[in-house]
């Protein structure tokens, strides 16, 4: 396709960022833009400059920011916002106010409302199936599920190629984990799913939750460190043998799969899926799936008996093989035809 002027507007960061915003987007979003620039395309961000502003990162000699409204743009693609009531909803002077939904609605009416073709990248699961703009002939939306809405294209979370290519899953077999179970992410919407999988596991084995969760009462039993920096996932991942892929019902009715599992996976960290998340079995290799905390158990467990030997090693080469699937420079490809031809329905 013809090299494009791309306008990306995304609310979080590049680089590390700072402790207190989830953005667990940054796992693929500097390789996606990094891999669009070495296709050619030049990326502009149009949302505020937060690696600079607020983690004090300048990433301007790689990147070109802008607030106001490039007039060259070829194709507006946006990391979808919606309202957040008490943060992006209030008055812009107001304490704790975040303008990420503002600008959105202002590169909306500059850009996908006077016909320039747009790409929503739904993250989050935000857009409402029968959201109007979704039928607006210059929009395409993509979500990570299997079973997307409909209209939209499937692109899974991207794995950058290079960290897939450089795992090393029997010597990541051999790594010490004092950890049997962990879980890294934050409470949202998963509530069912952990009172489900991982808090009656827990009692039985050794384990971390890190992220921000504010309503623990239910679980007194569960050790929750609160949250971490970016950088620290890598770190909690590789300190257990096996995590939880819990998922809000948003996600699991659509076979919706996040960058949860290859934080993990690269990490040496065993996936388990709960057998309620559509098309699960696709991602991890059999005998993965589990039913309950009591088969959550049973499996790590299992990892137990078998930490730091060949079949450990094995099993982890078995995930790493079903990520395949979701490798960086497929799914930019797929991205490409989106942005390419928004009309067209791209493979899958």
């Amino acid at each position: 396709m013809k090299a494009l002027h791309i306008g990306y507007s995304c609310w979080g960061f590049l680089g590390d960022g700072v402790i207190n915003t989830p953005d667990g987007s940054r796992s693929y979003r500097r390789p996606v833009l990094d891999e669009l620039q070495a296709a050619g395309h030049r990326v502009t961000l149009l949302q505020r400059n937060r690696d600079l502003h607020e983690a004090g990162v300048d990433l301007r000699d790689q990147f070109a920011f802008s607030e106001k409204f490039p007039d060259d743009l070829g194709v507006l693609m946006l990391e979808w916002r919606w309202p957040l009531p008490g943060r992006n909803t209030t008055a812009c002077d107001a304490p704790g106010h975040t303008c990420d939904l503002h600008r959105q609605t202002e590169l909306l009416g500059a850009y996908t409302f006077r016909g320039l073709p747009t790409v929503i990248w739904d993250l989050d699961r935000q857009l409402p199936a029968d959201a109007p703009i979704r039928q607006r002939p210059n929009v395409r939306v993509c979500e990570f599920a299997t079973r997307p809405n409909p209209g939209a294209a499937t692109v899974l979370c991207p794995v950058p190629d290079a960290q897939l290519d450089a795992m090393d899953p029997y010597a990541l077999a051999r790594l010490p984990r004092p950890l049997s179970l962990v879980y890294v992410g934050n409470q949202y919407d998963r509530d069912d799913h952990f009172a489900t999988f991982f808090a009656p596991a827990a009692a039985y084995l050794e384990h971390e939750v890190a992220g921000k969760w504010t309503r623990t009462e239910p679980w007194p039993h569960v050790n929750f460190t609160g949250r971490c920096a970016f950088p620290e996932v890598e770190q909690f991942h590789r300190g257990a043998l096996a995590t939880v892929l819990l998922a809000p019902e948003r996600y699991r009715t659509a076979g919706h799969i996040t960058q949860r599992i290859f934080e993990a996976v690269l990490a040496g960290c065993i996936p388990l899926m709960p057998a309620d998340v559509v098309d699960g079995e696709r991602f991890v290799p059999a005998g993965l799936v589990v039913a309950d905390a009591a088969d959550v158990v049973a499996r790590v467990e299992m990892l137990q008996r078998i930490h730091g030997t060949e079949a450990h090693g094995d099993l982890l080469w078995r995930c790493r093989r079903r990520l395949d699937q979701m490798r960086l420079s497929r799914q930019v490809a797929v991205l490409q035809q989106v942005i390419g031809d928004p009309l067209g329905m791209p493979a899958r």
